[in-house]
C-alpha cells in the first residue's frame, strides 16, 4: 500500500492554480521547493494521461533531477526568471536526451542536442517535464494520430482541443504545466488557445528561434507560447525569444513583458468578421460572431474606436500559402525516414513535390506584395480584431476515418482565419473570448504590422483586466474515469 505523501499532495493542490510568473516568484521567496512544483507537475500529468492524453513523452526521472539541481541553485542565491519552473515544450522541438517524433509513429533516436528555444528556457532556469502531443507534422486544427490516439480538450472530453499544439494548450488549460510552448504555422497556436480557453501568442517571425531549422515550413511557422494570462505568456515570450546565428529571420529585439500595464493610447481598431478567400464553402457560427463582438464592445469600453472594416486578402496570399504549406510538410516528412504516417499525409507530401521548385519560389516572391498591399489596411487601423476560429472545436472523432476532400473541408470550414498572418510573417495574439451556450470555449485574436507584438500584448492586457478569464477553469473529469 502507497502511503500519501502529505506535502507531494498540498505542493500539487496549491501548484495546479498557479501560474508561470506565481511559480517563479514562490521558488525565488522559498515558500515552494522545484521539486515540490515539478513533481506535484509530473503527477498531475501521469494522473490525466490516460484521459486527457496531452503528453507524448513524460521526463519524470530526468525533469525531477534538474529539479534539484534547481533547488541547490536557489538555496545559494541564484536568481533567473524561470529557475526551478515546471514548463512544457511541443514534440516538434527537440530536447536533447529525447526523440522529436512530430506526431508520427515509429522509433526516433533520441537528439543529441537542444533546439534553441529549449536552450534558452534552460538558461532561464526552467524545467521541461515533457514534450506534448501534437498531429502528424502540425498539419491539422486537431491533436490526433495513430501513434497516439485523441488528445481531449479539458472543457469538454468529447471534444478537440485544436491543434497542432493542442497538447500544449491541454497540458496548460488542465493546470498540468503552468505554461507550454507550441508553434504555429497556420493557426496551431492560436486555434488550440481559442478552444481552450488561453492566451497564445504568435510572434513576428524569427521571434523565437527555429533552430536546428533556419526556417520552419519556409517561413510560415514560428514557435510561441501558451498560458491562461496575458503577462504569463509575455514572460514565456521573453525567455524564449532571441536568435541562432543560422537564422534566416532575426527581428530587432522587443521586451513583451514590459508591455504589460502600458497604456497603448487609443487606438483604431477594425473588427473584420470577412473570411480569406478559400476553395470550400465557410460559415462564421454565430455565436462565435457574437463573441468577438463581445470582444470589440470591451475594447469601445476601454476608450478605443472600433469600426466594423473587413480586411480583403485577396487570392494571392493562398497562392503565397499552399506552396509553402505542402512543400513544408514534404520537407518535414523526410526528415523523418520510416516514420508511421496517414495516407493523408502522403497525399500531402505528394502535392508538395509538385508544388516544389518554380512555384514555391514564385510564392517566396510574392510576400512583399502582400506586405504591401495587406500593409496599406493599417494606415487607416492600428490593429485587427478578428475571430480565431468559425466555429467553437469539433468533436475529436470527426477527424477519424475520412479522405483528404473531406478533411480539407473540415478543417477549412473550422479555420479559415488565422494562416494569412503566417504567410506575412507578422504577430497576432489569440485572447479568450467566453464560450458558447454548450460551455465550449472561443477565441478572438488581436492582429498587427511587423513587430507589433507590444502593442497586441498590451491591448491584450486591457481585455483580461476587464473580462479576467483566468479565473474561468474545467471541471476536471479527467481525474475521474
Amino acid at each position: 500500500m502507497t502511503v500519501p505523501d502529505p506535502t507531494r499532495q498540498a505542493a500539487e493542490t496549491q501548484t495546479g492554480d498557479l501560474g508561470l510568473a506565481d511559480h517563479a516568484a514562490a521558488l525565488a521567496q522559498g515558500t515552494l521547493s522545484s521539486v515540490a512544483a515539478v513533481g506535484a507537475a509530473l503527477d498531475r500529468i501521469e494522473a490525466a494521461q490516460s484521459t486527457l492524453n496531452a503528453f507524448r513523452i513524460v521526463r519524470r526521472e530526468r525533469a525531477l533531477a534538474e529539479a534539484a539541481d534547481a533547488d541547490r541553485r536557489l538555496a545559494a542565491g541564484e536568481r533567473l526568471p524561470l529557475l526551478g519552473v515546471p514548463v512544457a515544450v511541443k514534440d516538434d522541438t527537440d530536447i536533447a536526451g529525447e526523440p522529436t517524433a512530430f506526431g508520427c509513429g515509429g522509433s526516433f533516436a533520441p537528439k543529441t542536442e537542444d533546439a534553441e528555444s529549449v536552450r534558452r528556457l534552460r538558461a532561464a532556469g526552467a524545467v521541461i517535464v515533457g514534450k506534448t502531443n501534437t498531429c502528424e507534422l502540425g498539419q491539422l486544427p486537431f491533436t490526433s494520430a495513430a501513434a497516439f490516439g485523441h488528445t481531449r480538450n479539458p472543457w469538454s472530453a468529447d471534444h478537440t482541443p485544436g491543434g497542432s499544439s493542442g497538447g500544449s494548450s491541454a497540458a496548460v488549460a488542465a493546470g498540468l504545466a503552468p505554461a507550454a510552448l507550441g508553434s504555429d504555422g497556420a493557426g496551431s497556436i492560436r486555434i488550440p488557445a481559442s478552444w481552450t480557453n488561453l492566451v497564445g501568442i504568435k510572434p513576428q517571425r524569427g521571434r523565437i528561434s527555429t533552430w536546428p531549422h533556419a526556417e520552419a515550413f519556409y517561413g510560415l511557422t514560428v514557435n510561441g507560447p501558451l498560458a491562461r494570462t496575458v503577462a504569463d505568456a509575455a514572460l514565456l515570450l521573453d525567455v524564449a525569444a532571441g536568435p541562432h546565428d543560422g537564422d534566416l529571420h532575426t527581428p530587432a529585439p522587443i521586451s513583451a513583458s514590459a508591455a504589460i500595464g502600458r497604456d497603448p493610447g487609443r487606438l483604431r481598431i477594425a473588427l473584420s468578421l470577412r473570411t480569406p478567400f478559400t476553395a470550400t464553402r465557410t460559415a462564421l457560427d454565430p455565436e462565435v460572431a457574437a463573441a468577438v463582438r463581445r470582444i470589440g464592445d470591451t475594447l469601445r469600453k476601454l476608450g478605443h474606436t472600433v469600426t466594423v472594416a473587413d480586411l480583403h486578402y485577396g487570392l494571392l496570399i493562398g497562392a503565397s500559402f499552399l506552396p509553402r504549406s505542402m512543400a513544408g510538410i514534404r520537407a518535414a516528412h523526410q526528415k523523418f525516414p520510416g516514420a508511421q504516417v496517414d495516407p493523408r499525409t502522403i497525399a500531402n507530401t505528394r502535392l508538395g513535390r509538385l508544388l516544389d521548385g518554380p512555384v514555391l519560389f514564385a510564392a517566396r516572391q510574392a510576400e512583399p506584395l502582400l506586405h504591401k498591399r495587406i500593409g496599406s489596411f493599417f494606415h487607416d487601423y492600428d490593429l485587427v480584431l478578428a475571430p480565431t476560429t468559425a466555429t467553437p472545436p469539433p468533436r475529436a472523432e470527426d477527424i477519424d476515418g475520412i479522405g483528404v476532400h473531406a478533411t480539407n473541408n473540415l478543417i477549412t470550414a473550422a479555420c479559415p482565419y488565422t494562416w494569412p498572418w503566417n504567410v506575412l510573417g507578422w504577430p497576432s495574439v489569440n485572447v479568450p473570448a467566453g464560450f458558447t451556450e454548450a460551455g465550449l470555449p472561443v477565441g478572438a485574436q488581436l492582429m498587427g504590422t511587423a513587430a507589433t507584438e507590444p502593442l497586441l500584448i498590451s491591448v491584450a492586457a486591457q481585455l483580461e483586466s476587464e473580462l479576467h478569464w483566468e479565473r474561468e477553469r474545467p471541471t476536471p473529469w479527467w481525474l475521474s474515469r
